[in-house]
């Protein structure tokens, strides 16, 4: 089934150049929407705050270090081989020598998706979609396996409901208020800045 379903993708692609242009963006620069997402949880303030946006942020963060972590130990123990080195199709983006499962591109996603979700649906969800087109993507363009980013996401969730656990959650949440209300105050502090205005002096 990995296989079949890996040619499936990578056929489509392959046949429709579209979808080929799509795989490539979200398997290569998927993680820009990514770092634009974690902007708009942090980077507004005063009223335009997202609802539990500092909270998802710091989170996030830690979702996705720990499941990468996580991603490092396994590649070590299991290196299996991608796909196109084995079974070569056709491959989009350029060739990758580290082990292919599981997928970081996934797992990172995956984690800092459902890191968000748990603590704002609205942004999460469309974050989680953003993951699924990420995986799809490494799948279509050739250098991943389904599996490599099913364990991928697996490992990123995981990584964020633990992440979740109330004895971690309180403490992380209390580390984004704190660091939430330094921002807030050196934003405040900057902004009742008088502006400097030249001295204009005398002429001769």
């Amino acid at each position: 089934m990995d296989l079949s379903l890996y040619h499936s993708l990578n056929d489509f692609a392959y046949d429709h150049h579209w979808f080929e242009v799509a795989a490539k963006f979200f398997a290569t620069q998927g993680a820009v929407l990514f770092v634009v997402l974690l902007a708009v949880l942090w980077v507004p303030f005063g009223r335009w705050t997202v609802p539990g946006g500092r909270r998802a942020f710091v989170a996030a963060g830690f979702s996705a270090a720990l499941g990468l972590g996580v991603n490092q130990v396994i590649s070590h123990a299991y290196e299996r081989t991608r796909p196109y080195v084995d079974h070569y199709h056709h491959l989009f983006v350029s060739a990758s020598h580290d082990p292919s499962f599981p997928s970081d591109h996934a797992t990172g996603a995956f984690a800092i998706a459902a890191a968000v979700f748990l603590r704002n649906r609205a942004l999460g969800g469309i974050a989680l979609v953003m993951a699924a087109l990420v995986a799809i993507g490494r799948v279509a363009v050739g250098t991943h396996w389904p599996s490599d980013v099913v364990g991928g996401a697996a490992i990123g969730i995981a990584a964020a409901l633990l992440v979740f656990l109330p004895p971690i959650r309180r403490r992380l949440d209390a580390l984004a208020d704190l660091t939430s209300r330094v921002y807030e105050r050196a934003i405040t502090a900057a902004r009742r800045q008088p502006a400097i205005r030249p001295s204009s002096g005398s002429r001769p």
